[in-house]
């Protein structure tokens, strides 16, 4: 019996979508003999039964294209806005579902995607994931696709950016995406000649980062460039969140509760223009002249690079063997030059940070790099 099945993205849009979207749907298509429909918009459309018959045509020039052709949104299906008020429209979605007869629906995004498609999961739907996102973050996989395609943007930026640090005798602080990870700010920095690489992992001291570009003003070098990811913080403030969270845990009423979540509500709220901030404190203590770059969306956008295809078209053809095997309730992990089924379960509501002692952090630490700390 013909399987059908469903696609959508969710979240942010990410390089090398529209190559997984190619791969799944092509050996979907002509390798098994299924039917693929594409949802608008996120589980958005999903709600809305909003779609489009993927066949040959639709997928036909898209492998080369960033962002995704089916759009995409950060809408949850448990907490979704509808006429002014955050509904649950889990059982619509589910209504769907069955309305198009499908026996799986591939869900493509990041973390907030994961957890999203593991609560349809446990409301009885086929799902399998693939793993996307710029900030290489998600869990129980190598790399997610979009990565190398951002690297490549923000370090070609970096590149740019050493001429006039140069000329001018500037810091150049360039802010690279990350919230909780750094990833991208590290593979940045590294490949780009940072001087400085700042990361959410390794709270900072200010002081430590001057005195490394002051030391550079005593050996000649008038320029730096700092590294930071948006995410990286100041020691003093990682210890005030630290605090925030235990009282969050250790809360016994919702008074004590929401006084924590407050706190910690005030504490990002201060986060709000840090790279700014750093800048005008770096220059208050080097004495040097210090401008701000922040790199922004520009990072997720453009062609895919030539791995990031490779790559998200080895996930999405392994998604279809998947699907034709009745293998659910996974995300397809790439694992060394394989792709492998990882249970959801493993995978949502988990983050995958830089662990202390990566190769990546050991080797910037040989070429002299500061790391804030």
């Amino acid at each position: 019996m013909t399987k059908h099945i469903g696609i959508l993205t969710a979240g942010g849009d990410s390089p090398g979508l529209n190559a997984a979207i190619r791969g799944v749907g092509k050996a979907a298509l002509g390798h098994y003999g299924m039917q693929v429909i594409g949802f608008r918009d996120g589980f958005r459309g999903l709600k809305d039964n909003r779609f489009e018959p993927l066949d040959g045509k639709y997928l036909s020039g898209i492998l080369t294209i960033g962002g995704t052709v089916l759009g995409t949104s950060r809408d949850k299906p448990h907490r979704m806005p509808i006429g002014g008020k955050v509904q649950d429209m889990t059982d619509v979605i589910l209504e769907n579902y069955e309305a198009n007869h499908l026996d799986a629906l591939v869900c493509l995004g990041g973390g907030g995607t994961q957890k999203n498609a593991l609560r349809l999961m446990q409301k009885g739907l086929n799902i399998i994931t693939l793993p996307k996102t710029i900030d290489n973050d998600v869990a129980m996989t190598d790399v997610t696709f979009g990565f190398d395609t951002a690297l490549g943007i923000a370090t070609d930026a970096v590149d740019r950016l050493h001429s006039t640090a140069h000329s001018h005798h500037r810091i150049i602080v360039v802010e690279i995406m990350g919230h909780r990870a750094g990833w991208l700010a590290l593979g940045t920095g590294i490949a780009g000649g940072a001087d400085v690489i700042l990361l959410p992992e390794i709270p900072y001291d200010v002081d430590s980062v001057a005195e490394a570009i002051r030391k550079r003003v005593r050996t000649g070098k008038k320029f730096s460039i700092v590294a930071v990811a948006e995410g990286a913080i100041p020691r003093e403030q990682s210890d005030k969140i630290r605090e925030a969270e235990a009282k969050k845990a250790s809360a016994t009423n919702k008074e004590q509760k929401k006084q924590a979540k407050a706190e910690l509500k005030a504490l990002e709220k201060q986060h709000i223009n840090h790279t700014l901030q750093l800048s005008k404190q770096l220059e208050e203590l080097t004495g040097l002249e210090s401008r701000v770059t922040i790199l922004g969306h520009l990072q997720r956008g453009g062609t895919p690079s030539a791995m990031d295809r490779l790559l998200a078209t080895r996930l999405g053809t392994a998604c279809a063997d998947l699907i034709d095997a009745e293998v659910y309730g996974v995300m397809v992990a790439a694992r060394g030059e394989a792709a492998e089924p990882v249970p959801l379960d493993e995978v949502a509501g988990k983050r995958k940070l830089i662990p202390l002692d990566h190769p990546w952090i050991v080797s910037a630490r040989r070429v002299g790099t500061n790391l804030g700390d």
